[in-house]
């Protein structure tokens, strides 16, 4: 009787199951008999045995001591019983937020494992450029650890926590980072340095690699037994008949091979029709091939190999690569060119050098009224200061130059925001600063992030006439800027002429953006600018 109190006791407890697990754990646990509080404190007991031999086994970095088995129950995943449990969670969770690690194997101290960061919206991997600080050395936050090459410039990477640098993982020059990966190893004690001396990133982050099973024997392959032929059948081939076998000297021979040349396609001049060294010259002549120069070949008779140098990619060089690739793929370029006289813009800017110098401000280039007017005619044709998405057009209300700047590295493009609002000297020591900090690798992201036009110039440095230029996305636009020069024009009269300075530019278009009437309309407005510069000026 009294087992079967017990169980109809407990089976009207049980009914209240759904209701219980809405609750908090330590609820469900004073609703069991004692007897029933021992068994899950047994099951329980089990769960933290296994999940400390899980422990052990797979080197969980907790950063928590060894025997305080819960929070590493909690942080598994695991479920446990008890309000206890429960708050533990919280200062496990902080523990792990915050990234020191202890081994539980090595017992090594705690460390803190630096990975790559990621520095710019676009970055996947980077190199290390050099390390600023030594192995042992002690760091404060803010101060600067290493410098990282980024895919689009090389950035400062400071330290976050006060501590010691005690392990380099990924040393100067290092390339191809991806971002996360482990780069160095700090401490909180200076005595702990030494400890990782020998140490190296764990890959339990990453999934231990299953056991390789081994490998089942390969199936035996029965011997197949060749049919054995009969004696006749190993008869020669027939010879074919005299009339079509070509006949030729060893010289002529040689030379044919040498020169590629079917022997076939060529008619025998010699006894019985036989191929002589002078057909193959006629031949060759008659082709305008060079009898004297045969291929070059090596002793051994195999072409003589190419002699190059492989030049490794830079950062630079393959975000630049990946990005002309997609823009030139998915965007449907469109270009507009016209020719702009620039007699005025050229003398206002004689007038503006000359008060420059009294001034003893920098001189005003013609890159700097191109980007002055560039900005202006997107100000007034704000249609071509978009960017295309999938579901609307973006029109930007800041009008940011982005400008191309090519060094050594690779091609930059630092902005110039707000283009339309500066004048002409801010604008002229903006882009001089900009570029001796785009051909030194400084450029930081705010340098060249956020631009919704781009101007390439090729015309003054390098004399250029006319080129077409390939979008710069998220942008719809780009201006190719060629060299100027001097013209014959018409005048007014019959038999009279006169000389002018043109320049040609080229607008390109994003289509899915800018229609081919509105790109026309901005080139209307800029070249009204150039061909009238004071009113850049009003």
């Amino acid at each position: 009787m009294a087992y079967a109190s017990r169980i109809i006791n407990h089976s009207k407890k049980l009914r209240n199951v759904p209701n219980l697990l809405r609750q908090d754990h330590a609820v469900l646990v004073r609703c069991f008999s004692n007897g029933a509080q021992s068994s899950v404190c047994k099951i329980e007991a089990a769960e933290r045995e296994r999940v400390s031999k899980f422990v052990a086994c797979n080197h969980v970095s907790s950063g928590l001591p060894r025997n305080n088995c819960s929070r590493a129950i909690m942080r598994l995943g695991i479920p446990t019983v008890g309000v206890a449990y429960s708050r533990e969670l919280t200062c496990s969770q902080v523990q792990s937020r915050r990234g020191f690690a202890s081994d539980a194997v090595s017992s090594l101290p705690p460390h803190q494992e630096i990975g790559m960061p990621s520095l710019s919206p676009t970055m996947t991997e980077g190199n290390i450029a050099r390390w600023l600080k030594k192995e042992g050395d002690k760091v404060n936050p803010g101060e600067v650890m290493c410098e990282v090459e980024t895919d689009k410039a090389t950035v400062e990477m400071e330290c976050m926590e006060e501590g010691y640098l005690a392990k380099i993982i990924k040393g100067d020059g290092s390339k191809e980072i991806k971002v996360g990966e482990i780069i160095a190893i700090t401490v909180e004690e200076e005595e702990d340095i030494a400890k990782f001396k020998d140490y190296s990133p764990s890959t339990s982050d990453s999934g231990a690699p299953a056991a390789k099973e081994p490998a089942a024997p390969p199936p035996k392959q029965e011997p197949v037994q060749q049919p054995v032929s009969s004696p006749e059948a190993k008869s020669k081939p027939c010879s074919p008949p005299s009339e079509d076998r070509l006949f030729a000297s060893p010289l002529a021979r040689k030379m044919a091979e040498d020169h590629k040349v079917p022997l076939s396609s060529i008619k025998g001049t010699g006894p019985d029709g036989r191929i002589v060294k002078a057909d193959i010259e006629d031949y060759l002549a008659s082709r305008g091939k060079d009898v004297s120069a045969p291929t070059p070949k090596t002793k051994d008779g195999k072409l003589e190999a190419l002699d190059y140098v492989d030049i490794p990619h830079s950062q630079i060089r393959k975000v630049t690569a990946s990005g002309l690739l997609i823009s030139k793929q998915t965007i449907p370029h469109y270009y507009l060119t016209v020719d702009t006289c620039v007699d005025k813009l050229l003398d206002l800017r004689s007038q503006l050098n000359s008060l420059q110098e009294a001034s003893g401000g920098k001189r005003i280039s013609v890159n700097d009224l191109v980007i002055k007017a560039a900005a202006l005619a997107l100000r007034k044709v704000p249609q071509c200061n978009s960017s295309w998405t999938d579901d609307y057009i973006r029109q930007y209300n800041n009008v940011n130059i982005n400008v191309s700047v090519q060094t050594e590295n690779g091609l930059y493009v630092p902005v110039i925001r707000n283009a339309d609002k500066k004048g002409l000297s801010s604008i002229s020591l903006e882009v001089k600063q900009l570029a001796q900090k785009a051909k030194e690798n400084s450029l930081k992201p705010e340098d060249y992030e956020g631009g919704t036009f781009t101007v390439s110039n090729l015309g003054g440095p390098f004399g250029i006439k006319q080129f077409c230029a390939i979008i710069n996305p998220p942008q719809s636009g780009i201006l190719a800027v060629g060299s100027a020069e001097k013209r014959v024009i018409p005048s007014s009269g019959p038999e009279q002429f006169q000389f002018a300075s043109f320049m040609s530019v080229t607008l390109s278009c994003d289509h899915r953006v800018i229609d081919g009437a509105i790109g026309a309309e901005w080139l209307k407005a800029f070249k009204g600018y150039i061909e009238n510069p004071e009113s850049m000026l009003l």
